[in-house]
């Protein structure tokens, strides 16, 4: 109450002239006043400055239109003296119903009457109570000015206490709890304010409208219902008790549909996934119920494992009053909320292929569980991404399915805030919480948060706060641990029950109506359900599209390598472009130096290092008219300051990227430095890459080992998305990997885990070693007529070695992408070498140098440059050529770790069909450990020079 102290000493009658004063002041620039008196005028408004000023000449009468509008405020004949102490009250009591009304917009949720179960009582609020202001039972049907602050709330300017709370508690203790407040734009929280305490929705939907919603609840309730029937016990994770859902998320996408949304892409889980497949993205009931009885998602001649049916996705195009909008479900695995960033990774890529200075044309709806919500750290992460220039999405419409329960733990044990939704207020989301057992109070919010999120191009949580009518799925007793709710459940009727017999009192329909509806409904769902029985399903859908064109990928080896060279001009193009920067750009003396050097590259053809080598793959691309997209933490720069792909002004920090630079008619390129995220950038990066086959995505870990952290995107949706989902992916994932010594969270990007996941010529896994076979197996991955993502284990210190460089003729035309690499010095006859080692990466070049030291001419060395697919061809090849040599794998990883796992067996079948007659390959590496590598420079370099020696021979 310190503002009512100051303004009660202020209100004395030597004072008035100076207070009119103030508001003058006040009305120039509101921040030039105490805020007090800035609260206290803007909600007194343009009457309250009558007040003052007519109180500066000791008379006062409220203006014309205050008695017009009949506030019913009684005031004395104009020239009548005031004395301040009666003005002093009628501020005073300005101010403390200013405190109360705003007490109800932060609080009054807190109040609300959200559980339809009615298990949850909300508490009464002291913030909320009127005697908190000083208003007792004596001043609640007082008059009280107060101007335009309630005019929208209760429409006039005056008002009793008791009006004001009446009206205060409709709108915020309701079926509808909202909190905006916390929202810092105040555009966005007037806006809110107003549609909140002007729509007043209360009054009800038309007749129209309502039968509706009834026929939106009949088609959720009755399809779970006959599943219910039909497949007894059989897991779906059914919707009921959150049943509003679907019209929900009808009233929403009509919504969008009427503003020029196109696209709608929704991610889920598994709960509710049917419901929402069938009656909102149109999957036939019939392909449904073909599932359930274990029929293939997928036609016979299409390749693919599979996936439970709760974990599937499809799409439809849909006219909603004459706007086309095409609706999407992405497949998830059941790892809760890592389908997010890929279903916004996926609308970035449509909005940007479509226009990307417009981006609320194409929309993300997010389904949550309460539980994850609120105990998985991906939804924050997906939602730190919602206003970065790299990720921004015109905003996303979070809605969470609020069961009020996580598998079998309540929210007391589940979340430590006072709700579920309480992230979401670190990006300043507006959080909408709703009775789900007010299908109209739905419907409202869900309207309220489509129009939001098209005005002001950010987030917003819709939270239906409901209950799951089984248990944690169908086959589960829920007794065992919620007895209490349960009885609850098994008391309440239906959501479709009740809004039904509302109506029906209501007069909007009759009894055998809304009977007849269900009836005709499951008799729908009875016909489908036969015709189950012989459904055949149609072609799969996964390359239709942005994908129309490409072939679905070959079924076993594919040894032939796509042409990836380009000619020397093109080459020599795109060198001109990044080793120069504008003649007005204040560039860093040490990038000069490092475009100097690249230029003295380009001229001589010689010594490309590895980071020109990538620009080249990227440029060559670019000039292919695709688009290349880059992101991941620090990726401009580039960890080891090698990329410099955005320069930087030193003078005025403006930005210059050389690569969108080498010819007007080129493709875009886009490096993003990322939040320091890997799960939720890599789910972006993954989904961008399912929207654009024709863009080369790649996401760069900082160190290789940080793509622990997204390690369910990698085995869930990378490694396996294909064979489950039927749902290609060109992803490149880069990686730097080696051993210098730098500890064991900073030398291996866990080789060894990548290789464990490769089957089925899933993906492509590479330890390249030069930067000429780097830039073919970036344009590779769009050379071929399908998709495959390429995980490569990039270098650390190769990106200076003096060896590590190529020619400008190893990129160009005629040249391709090298799997393996044979002998490059001269030495012995073949059938002289007593030594075959094959190695991959880094550890090449320490062979290589030692061998030349100690002038070894017995000793072959070979690269493997590619793991997966296994190039055996080709090694067998380069076997054949030393018929009496031993065979040595050597690595620097752990002998539990690296390659070796993987290629031993692979190495000793291709040893048979290079003529030996039996065999098996020799490790040579780092024993076996539980960490990665050692944390002490000497060890390294200790075992660094044991293993290398061990290989040659000479140990």
């Amino acid at each position: 109450m310190a503002g009512v102290d100051i303004l009660s000493t202020a209100f004395s009658g030597a004072n008035t002239a100076y207070l009119a004063d103030l508001y003058a002041r006040w009305a120039a620039d509101p921040g030039s006043v105490d805020p007090s008196f800035a609260s206290l005028f803007a909600a007194m408004d343009e009457e309250g400055a009558a007040i003052l000023h007519d109180a500066e000449g000791a008379s006062w009468a409220p203006r014309p239109s205050a008695i017009d509008g009949g506030d019913g405020v009684a005031a004395p004949a104009r020239g009548a003296p005031v004395s301040a102490e009666s003005l002093n009250a009628a501020a005073d009591d300005s101010l403390r119903a200013t405190q109360l009304i705003r007490a109800y917009r932060v609080r009054g949720h807190l109040e609300a009457r959200l559980d339809p179960l009615g298990l949850q009582v909300p508490k009464p609020h002291t913030d909320l109570d009127p005697a908190t202001y000083g208003f007792g039972p004596q001043d609640l049907d007082r008059p009280i000015y107060l101007g335009k602050i309630v005019a929208n709330l209760i429409g006039k300017q005056s008002a009793t206490i008791n009006e004001v709370l009446d009206a205060l508690r409709a709108v915020y203790c309701g079926p509808i709890g909202t909190e905006y407040m916390h929202v810092q734009d105040p555009e966005q929280r007037n806006w809110l304010q107003q549609r909140l305490e002007g729509d007043n929705w209360r009054v009800g939907a038309s007749p129209q409208e309502k039968k509706l919603i009834l026929h939106h609840l009949t088609e959720a309730e009755g399809f779970e219902a006959f599943c219910q029937k039909r497949y007894v016990g059989t897991k779906r994770f059914g919707l009921e008790g959150e049943d509003v859902t679907i019209p929900a998320l009808h009233a929403l996408i009509d919504q969008v549909a009427k503003d020029g949304v196109r696209t709608v892409a929704i991610g889920m889980p598994h709960r509710g996934r049917l419901n929402t497949l069938v009656n909102i993205v149109r999957k036939p009931y019939t392909a449904i119920f073909s599932e359930f009885a274990g029929a293939s998602f997928k036609p016979d001649d299409v390749q693919g494992s599979g996936d439970v049916k709760y974990h599937l996705g499809t799409s439809t195009d849909v006219d909603i009053d004459g706007n086309p909008v095409h609706i999407s479900l992405q497949p998830n695995p059941s790892h809760l909320e890592a389908v997010d960033p890929v279903v916004i990774g996926k609308v970035r890529a449509a909005q940007d292929d479509d226009d990307p200075h417009v981006r609320s044309r194409h929309m993300a709806v997010l389904m949550h569980g309460d539980a994850a919500f609120a105990g998985q750290g991906l939804v924050y992460e997906t939602m730190a991404m919602s206003q970065l220039i790299g990720y921004r999405t015109g905003g996303t419409i979070h809605i969470v399915v609020n069961n009020q329960i996580g598998f079998t733990t309540v929210s007391a044990h589940a979340f430590s805030g006072l709700y579920c939704t309480d992230v979401a207020k670190a990006v300043q989301a507006p959080i909408l919480h709703v009775n789900g057992d007010e299908p109209e109070a739905v419907i409202y919010c869900a309207r309220l948060a489509a129009d939001f999120r098209q005005k002001f191009a950010t987030d917003i949580v819709l939270d239906i706060v409901g209950y799951r009518r089984h248990g944690h799925n169908e086959s589960d007793e829920p007794s065992f641990t919620q007895p209490t709710m349960y009885k609850a459940i098994a008391a309440r009727p239906t959501v479709r029950t009740l809004y039904a017999d509302r109506l029906v009192r209501e007069g909007v329909v009759t009894e055998a109506e809304a009977t007849g509806q269900w009836d005709a409904f499951q008799n729908r769902l009875e016909e489908a359900y036969q015709a189950a029985q012989t459904y055949k399903p149609n072609k799969a859908d996964w390359l239709e599209g942005a994908w129309t064109g490409l072939k679905p990928p070959p079924v076993g080896k594919v040894d032939a390598e796509p042409a990836t060279g380009i000619s020397v001009e093109t080459l020599r193009k795109i060198g001109a472009a990044i080793s120069t920067a504008p003649a007005d750009f204040n560039i860093n003396p040490k990038i000069a130096r490092q475009l100097k050097a690249k230029a003295t590259m380009f001229q001589s053809g010689e010594g490309i290092d590895w980071a020109t080598g990538e620009a080249l793959g990227f440029g060559s691309l670019l000039l292919e008219k695709h688009r290349v997209r880059l992101s991941g933490e620090d990726c401009q720069r580039g960890t080891f300051s090698q990329r410099h792909a955005v320069l930087i002004d030193q003078v005025n920090q403006n930005t210059y990227a050389p690569l969108n630079n080498i010819d007007p008619a080129q493709g875009v390129f886009e490096v993003y430095n990322s939040l320091l995220s890997e799960f939720g950038v890599l789910g972006f990066e993954y989904g961008y890459s399912l929207a654009d086959p024709n863009a080369l995505v790649l996401w760069e870990g900082q160190f290789g080992d940080f793509a622990n952290g997204a390690q369910v995107i990698i085995d869930q949706f990378i490694a396996s998305g294909e064979t489950k989902w039927l749902r290609m992916s060109g992803l490149v994932l880069l990686l730097p990997h080696g051993y210098e010594g730098q500890g064991p969270e900073h030398s291996s990007a866990r080789l060894e885990r990548y290789l464990q996941l490769c089957a089925e010529n899933n993906m492509r896994v590479c330890n390249i070693t030069t930067p000429a076979n780097y830039f073919h197996a970036l344009r590779r991955q769009l050379k071929l007529d399908y998709r495959k993502p390429l995980v490569i284990m990039t270098p650390k210190s190769l990106l200076r070695h003096r060896l590590a460089v190529s020619n400008l003729e190893e990129f160009a035309s005629g040249t391709t992408f090298r799997p393996v690499i044979g002998e490059i010095d001269p030495i012995a006859s073949g059938d002289k070498v007593e030594r075959v080692v094959i190695c991959s990466g880094k550890v090449y070049y320490d062979l290589l140098a030692e061998r030349r030291e100690r002038a070894l001419d017995k000793v072959a060395i070979l690269r493997l440059e590619q793991f997966y697919p296994f190039p055996e061809k080709l090694l067998a090849e380069q076997l054949a050529l030393y018929p009496k040599a031993q065979v040595i794998w050597c690595q620097e990883e752990p002998e539990n770790m690296g390659g070796w796992t993987f290629v031993d067996r692979l190495i000793e079948g291709v040893m048979g069909k290079a003529g030996r007659k039996s065999g098996r390959p020799t490790y040579v590496g780092r024993v076996a450990a539980a960490s990665p590598a050692t944390g002490l420079a000497r060890v390294h370099a200790s075992e660094q020079a044991a293993l290398v020696a061990s290989a040659l021979g000479v140990a």
